[in-house]
């Protein structure tokens, strides 16, 4: 069986491929366009892998993804390929817009061409599974939490980007009748995660003796997933899921932003201590929060656990105590991203105009 992965050089997107070839013994076709957030040295262990192989390209190139399809003659479709960081986001929507939205156009429109010209088991089996997240849903209060009919409140560019894309997903299904998977989910992290984000911003700004930033008062919560989990569940829909459904994904771990460096904090003081009797939480800085800051996700992922069969295996503790000590682990894939890409600078800040 073979799968082709958009967005495979990143980093949920290099998890799944990993899970694909290493683990499952599948052939893997990775589209990516290698965007700064994407790293081949994630897909190292796969690499030189006969089952895998790597298709450097923008999704927005509709020549170009007809033409790899059909070389490729892929089993399904795991659509992951996107601008993912909100604060990004708030500063330079533009990118958002073309690549999450008119790059889904664009691989549906080739996708339903391929896929009507398969034979019968091959086009009855096919599944294009569409990556999202939990952000198109908007802010949860202090109760609740999301499920498969929760309406649409997107807040930033980047979540209003992803729910254009889903509407699209499941429009090419009820229109045209490709076999559209939906997949929703909540804050990832793990192994391989650029270090913009909060966790992997967090290990290495501690590590390099630098401020940790915490957005407003650090209450803001989130639903965290470990990276793994996630890519068995997308594995999971690829070969289960129904056509026309949406699962969400999410590992039942909600915790504050604040609670989430604490627990950062007090692992690296086991783990590699500062020393003279100091603490990473000496490093922590409130910061001015972010535009549109959404206050709490939450994901209720009963339809995929009762239907697919699947279960988080990691707690928030024993993937976290695994993420921290892979950064430790791993500084030769960290370092050279934080000294050559992105340095920790502060994100998507609105420039103050005078009144």
């Amino acid at each position: 069986m073979k799968i082709l992965v958009t967005g495979g050089a990143g980093f949920i997107g290099s998890a799944v491929c990993r899970l694909l070839v290493r683990d499952m013994g599948l052939s893997v076709a990775n589209v990516d366009k290698l965007t700064y957030a994407a790293n081949l040295a994630s897909l190292a262990p796969i690499a030189d892998h006969p089952h895998y192989a790597f298709h450097q390209l923008d999704i927005c190139n509709a020549e170009g993804v007809a033409r790899v399809i059909a070389a490729e003659q892929p089993d399904s479709i795991l659509h992951l390929a996107a601008e993912s960081h909100v604060d990004r986001s708030i500063t330079g929507p533009q990118t958002f817009i073309d690549t999450n939205i008119t790059g889904t156009y664009v691989l549906l429109e080739a996708a339903r061409a391929y896929w009507q010209e398969l034979p019968g088991a091959r086009k009855d089996a096919f599944r294009f599974v569409h990556v999202s997240t939990d952000e198109v849903f908007g802010s949860l209060g202090d109760e609740g939490l999301f499920r498969p009919d929760t309406p649409y409140d997107p807040s930033s560019p980047y979540s209003a980007s992803k729910a254009a894309s889903d509407h699209l997903a499941l429009a090419w299904h009820r229109t045209y009748g490709l076999p559209v998977v939906l997949s929703n989910c909540s804050n990832n992290y793990g192994p391989y995660h650029f270090p913009e984000k909060l966790i992997p911003l967090v290990v290495t700004n501690a590590l390099m003796g630098c401020e940790l930033p915490v957005y407003g008062s650090g209450t803001n919560v989130r639903d965290w997933l470990y990276v793994e989990d996630h890519a068995r569940a997308l594995v999971d829909m690829c070969l289960k899921g129904e056509p026309g459904a949406r699962y969400l994904v999410g590992g039942r771990n909600e915790h504050s932003n604040l609670d989430v460096v604490h627990a950062i904090c007090d692992t690296l003081d086991v783990l590699r201590p500062r020393g003279a009797g100091a603490s990473y939480r000496d490093l922590i800085r409130f910061v001015a929060d972010r535009p549109g800051h959404d206050f709490r996700y939450a994901i209720d992922p009963t339809k995929l656990e009762r239907e697919l069969g699947w279960s988080a295996a990691e707690s928030f503790a024993s993937g976290l105590a695994k993420t921290v000590v892979w950064y430790l682990v791993n500084e030769s894939w960290w370092r050279p991203l934080r000294e050559r890409r992105y340095t920790g600078e502060r994100l998507g800040l609105l420039e103050r105009r005078a009144s």
